[in-house]
């Protein structure tokens, strides 16, 4: 079966009588364009999403006819859960994630990030509160930001503005 685009999400969606047939995906597949995946009850199917960026999120309908519907599902995953005490720290520890160009995650005033023992062992080193847990990674922060203004300004510069002023 192939599969071009999404229909919606089932939390959008109107509880039915339909048989609900589930593809999960790792953290790490959520924004492929292309691949190939097995639903939980064995029907095959592809994924093209080509006109736009697809990032599958956690209920999001592939299929829909009379009888079934084909959605997705995050599987959980071992990761780096960090609850910052102010927004000075939240700015720092996202810095130090951001330094080793790995995906953050934010979740009820948590930072996630999958896990990897130099980060786990330097954020420690550091003084932050972490836990390791399993969790699904769902809301991914979109860390790409263009220049504006002034050039001499760094990012974390600004944040460290803003969060100095409002403390």
């Amino acid at each position: 079966m192939l599969i071009k685009e999404k229909k919606g999400n089932i939390k959008l969606v109107a509880a039915s009588d339909k048989t609900i047939d589930v593809v999960t995906f790792e953290w790490y597949e959520t924004n492929k364009r292309i691949q190939r995946k097995v639903t939980k009850s064995g029907t095959d199917i592809s994924l093209k999403f080509l006109k736009d960026n697809p990032l599958i999120t956690e209920g999001d309908i592939f299929f829909e006819d009379d009888y079934s519907i084909i959605i997705a599902e995050v599987l959980p995953c071992e990761c780096l859960v960090i609850a910052p005490k102010n927004m000075f720290e939240m700015a720092s520890v996202c810095y130090e994630i951001g330094n080793k160009h790995l995906p953050l995650f934010f979740e009820n005033d948590e930072v996630l990030v999958p896990f990897e023992k130099p980060l786990f062992k330097l954020l420690i080193t550091l003084g932050y509160s972490i836990k390791q847990e399993q969790r699904k990674l769902l809301q991914s922060l979109k860390t790409t930001v263009a220049p504006h203004g002034n050039q001499n300004e760094t990012l974390f510069s600004k944040i460290m503005k803003l969060t100095v002023n409002n403390e």
